[in-house]
C-alpha cells in the first residue's frame, strides 16, 4: 500500500527536516502550515525527489480549521496512512519578566499541544477515507523532567512552565491513544532534547556540560527517530512508547 504521511507544522524548523528525511526514503507527504502558501517552496523541493506532495492549511487554534482537516484532505483525493503531529506556536509560550505564564497563553499552549492534536488524530483514525496505521507525536525532554534552573539561569522564562506541562500531557495522551486506537493504529512519541539554533551561546555551552552526549541536538538528529516509529515493520511491536532522544539529558 502507498505510504502517505501527514506532517503538521511542516514549514517549521523540525517539520522541514522530518519532511525531507521521509521524502528521501520514498514517502508521499501532506504538509500543513497555518498558511498553505508557505508550504509551496518545500513542496516543490520534495516533489523533485520524485514523491507526491500535497499542501493544506491548518490553524490548531481555529476550531473550524482543525475539525475539517480530515475531510479537506480526503476531498483532495489523498488517503493518509501515517501522521506526524509536530505543529506548535511560539506565541503560546509568552511569560512575564518574572517567568509567570499568563492564563490565556497557558490555555492556548494546552490547546495547540494536546487538545487540538487529539481532535485531529481521532478524526483521521475514524474517517472512512483514511487508513491510519501509525501516529508519531513530537514531545520533549521537558515532558519527562522539569526544566533545570542552572540551564536557564539568565532568563526565568527560558523554559515556560506551560511548555513542559503541555508536553507531559502529550506524552500521556500517547499512551491513552495507543490503548484506544489499538490494535489497528500504533501511537508513539519522540521526546527530543534541546536543538541548537534558537538558544544563546551561553545556553548551548551549559547544555553541553549537562548532557552525557556533550552537546545540544543538531537538525540531522530529528529524522531518524520519527522514521523508525513510523515504520510498520521496524517498529511493529512498539506502541504507547515515548522514545527519548535528548542526548541523555534526562537520565541523570
Amino acid at each position: 500500500m502507498k505510504r502517505t504521511v501527514l506532517i503538521t507544522g511542516a514549514t517549521g524548523r523540525l517539520g522541514r527536516v522530518m519532511a525531507r528525511y521521509l521524502a528521501e526514503r520514498g514517502w508521499s507527504l501532506v504538509l500543513t502550515s497555518r498558511d498553505a502558501a508557505r508550504s509551496a517552496p518545500l513542496a516543490r523541493e520534495l516533489r523533485a525527489l520524485g514523491v507526491g506532495v500535497a499542501t493544506v492549511d491548518l490553524d490548531l487554534l481555529s476550531v473550524r480549521s482543525r475539525e475539517t482537516l480530515a475531510d479537506r484532505v480526503a476531498d483532495a483525493g489523498v488517503t493518509v496512512t501515517h501522521f506526524v503531529s509536530n505543529a506548535r506556536s511560539l506565541d503560546t509560550l509568552e511569560c512575564g519578566a518574572n517567568g509567570l505564564a499568563g492564563g490565556q497563553a497557558f490555555l492556548d499552549e494546552l490547546t495547540v499541544g494536546v487538545v487540538a492534536p487529539y481532535r485531529v488524530l481521532m478524526a483521521f483514525a475514524q474517517h472512512p477515507a483514511h487508513d491510519l496505521r501509525a501516529i508519531v507525536s513530537i514531545g520533549s525532554q521537558y515532558g519527562e523532567v522539569a526544566a533545570n534552573p542552572a540551564l536557564h539561569i539568565d532568563s526565568p522564562g527560558g523554559s515556560p512552565v506551560q511548555y513542559g506541562v503541555g508536553k507531559a500531557a502529550l506524552h500521556h495522551l500517547t499512551r491513552e491513544l495507543a490503548v484506544r486506537l489499538a490494535p489497528r493504529v500504533r501511537v508513539n512519541c519522540v521526546a527530543f532534547g534541546g536543538f541548537e539554533g534558537r538558544a544563546s551561546v551561553a545556553v548551548r555551552d551549559r547544555y553541553g556540560t549537562m548532557a552525557p552526549a556533550g552537546r545540544m541536538l543538531a537538525e540531522q538528529d530529528a529524522g531518524g527517530p520519527v522514521a523508525f516509529l513510523l515504520d510498520d515493520a521496524a517498529s511493529a511491536a512498539v506502541t504507547g512508547h515515548v522514545l527519548v532522544a535528548d542526548g541523555g539529558w534526562s537520565i541523570w
